[in-house]
C-alpha cells in the first residue's frame, strides 16, 4: 500500500530517484528503482500504525529568512549550504573540533587514523562558525554541540566553550567518550566553570559485554557529579548487540538523576559499506526501540508516552502569538525521532502522560493561540492568563506532581520566568531517540526538514544527514581543511 511519495538515493551510485514509502505486512519500507542498479526496498519504520500516528504531526516550517544560497530543489541534497528550500531553522548546531580520537570504535562516523589526515579548525575558524550560527534570522541558533573525533583532545576546548557561552548560546554541549574526564576530575570541573551546559556521554550499555569502556564511563559520571555538571547518555543501539539493555539504561539514568539529565538513544546508521545481511540483522527502527523500552521497563514507560519532535510546535506558536516575537519552531520531520519526559519519584518512573493528558494539552494550546491571534494587544494578556488557568482542570490526570508541573509551565508561558520550571525539571528525565539516515533508508524530504546542522570553516551550514550520509559532505570539508597526519 502506498503511503506517500518522496525522493531518495540509489545506495550504490547515489543518483537522485523518485521513491515511494509503502506499507508491507504492517511495516513501512522506502522503495525506489535506479535505471543502472535496479530496485531497492529497505525498512523505514517497523510499525505502520505508529508511522501513521507520527504522520499526524507533519508540521512544515518556514526555514531561515536569510538563507545562505538561493536555488531550486532539484539538486537536493548535493548542493548544500542552508538554502531557501530548507524548511527548518538550526535548533542544534554541530561543530567538529577535531577528527583525532583516543578510541577506535568500528561504528564511528570518522576518525583521523582511518582518514589518514588531521582535521582541526583553528580557534578563529570556530569563532566564525559560531558567529554564522548566531546570525540566523528570524531566530539565532540556540544550541551548539562540540563534537569530533574526540573534542576533549583540543587544548583550547575550555576557551571555545567560554566563547560560545559569551555569544549567547543557551545550550553549549560536548559530545565525548569521557576517557579524559574519567582520568582527571579537574577536567570535569573546568568544563563546568567554562560554561558547559551538558556532557553528551557515549554510553552503549550497563554491562561490559555491551560497553567495553563501562569502567571509564562510571568514573567519568562520578567526576561530573562532583563537578555538578549535567550529563545526557548517548547509546548507539545495534540490534542483537545491546538492544536488550534499553530498559536497564533508562533505569541506570533514573537511579543517577542527580547528574544524568537524559538518555538520547541513537539507532545505528550504516554510513559505511554494509551488506543486506548486515542491515537486516542489525537495523533497528524507532518503533522497535519503543517496544523494547516498554517491555524492558515492564510498562513503566510505554510506547504511547513518546511523541515526535514537532509535537511542541503549538507551544512556540502560543508564545509567538502572545509576545509578538518570533520563536524557535521545532519543525523537524515527524519520523526523525521520538521523545518523552519521565519523573523519578520514590524510585518510581512516572511519565508526564500520567500527570496530564498531553494530547489534550496540545489541542487546547492550539485553540488558545487562535484566540490570542484575534485579541487586541491590551486584552491579549488576560486571554492568555484565563486560558492557562482553565487548561489545567481539563487536562489533568493526576494530582501527584501534575499541579506542580502545571504551575511551573504556566509561569514560564505567561511571565517567561523559567526558574520554577528549571527547578521542577531537575526531577525530570528526558528519554529521546533520533534515527539518523544512511544511504539505504534515505528520504530527501527528511533532509529538507532537518534541524540539526553542521557549521563548517567555509561558512556553510549543512543538514546532519547530508553531512554524514548521502553526499557525505564531512569527507569533503575535512579534506579541504586537512593537515598531514604526523
Amino acid at each position: 500500500m502506498l503511503l506517500k511519495k518522496t525522493k531518495s538515493l540509489c545506495p550504490i551510485c547515489k543518483k537522485i530517484l523518485e521513491a515511494e514509502i509503502v506499507e508491507k505486512n504492517g511495516k513501512v519500507y522506502i522503495d525506489r528503482t535506479c535505471p543502472d542498479h535496479g530496485f531497492f526496498s529497505y525498512l523505514y519504520w517497523d510499525d505502520a500504525e505508529a508511522w501513521r500516528r507520527y504522520e499526524d504531526f507533519d508540521i512544515k516550517g518556514n526555514g531561515v529568512s536569510n538563507p545562505q544560497v538561493i536555488r531550486d530543489n532539484s539538486t537536493c541534497p548535493f548542493d548544500c549550504g542552508l538554502c531557501n528550500n530548507h524548511k527548518s531553522t538550526t535548533l542544534l548546531a554541530n561543530i567538529d573540533l577535531t577528527n583525532r580520537c583516543n578510541l577506535n570504535c568500528d561504528f564511528c562516523f570518522a576518525n583521523a587514523r582511518a582518514c589518514g589526515y588531521i582535521y582541526e579548525p583553528t580557534f578563529e575558524q570556530v569563532k566564525s562558525m559560531l558567529e554564522l550560527l548566531r546570525s540566523e534570522k528570524p531566530t539565532p541558533a540556540p544550541a551548539v554541540q562540540f563534537a569530533g573525533g574526540e573534542p576533549t583532545l583540543r587544548e583550547d576546548l575550555f576557551e571555545i566553550i567560554a566563547l560560545a557561552k559569551s555569544m549567547g548560546f543557551m545550550q553549549v554541549q560536548l559530545a565525548t567518550n569521557g576517557i579524559l574526564i574519567a582520568k582527571d576530575p579537574e577536567f570535569a570541573l573546568k568544563l563546568r566553570q567554562s560554561g558547559l551546559s551538558t556532557v553528551y556521554l557515549h554510553f552503549d550499555g550497563v554491562s561490559k559485554e555491551t560497553n567495553f569502556k563501562l569502567t571509564h564511563d562510571l568514573k567519568a559520571i562520578e567526576n561530573l557529579r562532583k563537578a555538578k555538571q549535567g550529563i545526557v547518555l548517548v547509546p548507539t543501539i545495534i540490534k542483537g548487540k545491546n538492544d536488550h539493555e534499553l530498559g536497564d539504561i533508562v533505569r541506570f539514568a533514573a537511579e543517577n538523576i542527580d547528574v544524568i539529565r537524559g538518555v538520547n538513544f541513537q539507532p545505528v546508521s550504516f554510513t559505511g559499506a554494509a551488506s543486506l545481511e548486515d542491515i537486516t540483522r542489525e537495523r533497528i527502527t524507532i518503533p522497535e526501540l519503543l517496544d523494547r523500552i516498554e517491555s524492558q521497563t515492564k510498562r513503566e514507560v510505554e510506547k504511547e508516552d513518546f511523541y515526535p519532535v514537532p509535537c511542541v510546535v503549538p507551544i512556540s506558536d502560543f508564545v509567538e502569538a502572545y509576545t509578538g516575537k518570533p520563536q524557535l519552531r521545532f519543525t523537524a520531520h515527524q519520523h526523525c525521532g521520538a521523545a518523552t519526559y519521565v519523573f523519578v519519584r520514590d524510585k518510581k518512573i512516572v511519565p508526564i502522560n500520567r500527570m496530564i493528558d498531553v494530547d489534550a494539552f496540545f489541542e487546547s494550546i492550539d485553540r488558545l493561540t487562535s484566540q490570542l491571534s484575534s485579541a487586541g494587544p491590551i486584552s491579549r494578556k488576560m486571554v492568555a492568563i484565563n486560558g492557562i488557568k482553565e487548561l489545567y482542570s481539563s487536562i489533568k490526570k493526576s494530582e501527584e506532581g501534575g499541579k506542580e508541573l502545571w504551575t511551573s509551565l504556566g509561569k514560564a508561558l505567561i511571565t517567561h520566568n523559567f526558574d520554577s520550571l528549571r527547578e521542577f525539571h531537575w526531577n525530570a528525565l528526558f528519554i529521546g531517540m533520533m534515527h539518523f539516515m544512511d544511504n539505504y533508508n534515505y528520504d530527501i524530504e527528511r533532509v529538507s526538514r532537518c534541524c540539526i546542522h553542521y557549521a563548517t570553516p567555509d561558512g556553510t551550514l549543512i543538514p546532519f544527514c547530508s553531512y554524514n550520509s548521502g553526499p557525505v559532505f564531512r569527507e569533503q570539508v575535512w579534506k579541504k581543511y586537512s593537515q598531514p597526519l604526523d
